[in-house]
């Protein structure tokens, strides 16, 4: 199992510890250095690299002409790039991989959250399978826009750990007609935030 230390350090925080974990048993690679190359439903076998230059060089071989998968994260390495030169050590990096893995897949996670009511682990599954593919209810789910931010903001009171009156979602009631009677929601005065000039 990863070590949570260096998942606080390196995944992206919007994703719980669990979930990091999890997601990185599914992805089911050995190590930092594992390539997995695949041409439709067809694995196709690549010596193991033993240095992370070896690595960087076999992945460079196959992007463009296969789905290269590379890492812990299984991180789809011909990403966002216009040629294979542009491959660096960085996605053999630990923390670097696990970084870039988990933002891709918090994405989809997202994504699959905002259209799909079946339930977390159900999503869970389901982000997994698409983060592996690519694919996500017919479009290629990567280059999907991210979820409205605002949609997820918003969480029972009990999943946020706040007595019932403390509620965010606790309704107030408010004059319309007058501007000034609307309290303070937030104080943010105590951030001493410096002013834009």
């Amino acid at each position: 199992m990863i070590d949570v230390d260096l998942i606080q350090q390196c995944a992206d925080p919007r994703l719980e510890v669990a979930i990091v974990q999890q997601f990185v048993v599914e992805m089911n690679a050995p190590d930092h250095l594992t390539i997995r190359v695949f041409q439709g439903e067809k694995m196709i076998l690549v010596p193991a690299p033993k240095s992370a230059e070896e690595a960087v060089e076999t992945t460079r071989q196959w992007v463009g002409k296969a789905n290269v998968r590379v890492g812990l994260t299984q991180y789809p390495a011909g990403l966002g790039i216009a040629d294979a030169a542009e491959i660096g050590l960085e996605l053999f990096d630990t923390c670097e991989n696990l970084r870039l893995g988990t933002e891709l897949f918090g994405k989809v996670l997202r994504i699959v959250g905002e259209r799909d009511e079946e339930g977390e682990a159900s999503q869970f599954e389901m982000a997994v399978k698409a983060y592996f593919t690519g694919w996500f209810e017919g479009e290629q789910v990567f280059y999907a826009d991210e979820p409205d931010k605002a949609h997820f903001a918003v969480s029972r009171p009990a999943d946020m750990g706040l007595p019932q009156s403390e509620s965010m979602t606790e309704q107030i009631p408010i004059d319309s007609s007058d501007p000034n009677a609307a309290g303070i929601r937030v104080d943010l005065s105590i951030l001493n935030l410096p002013l834009k000039n």
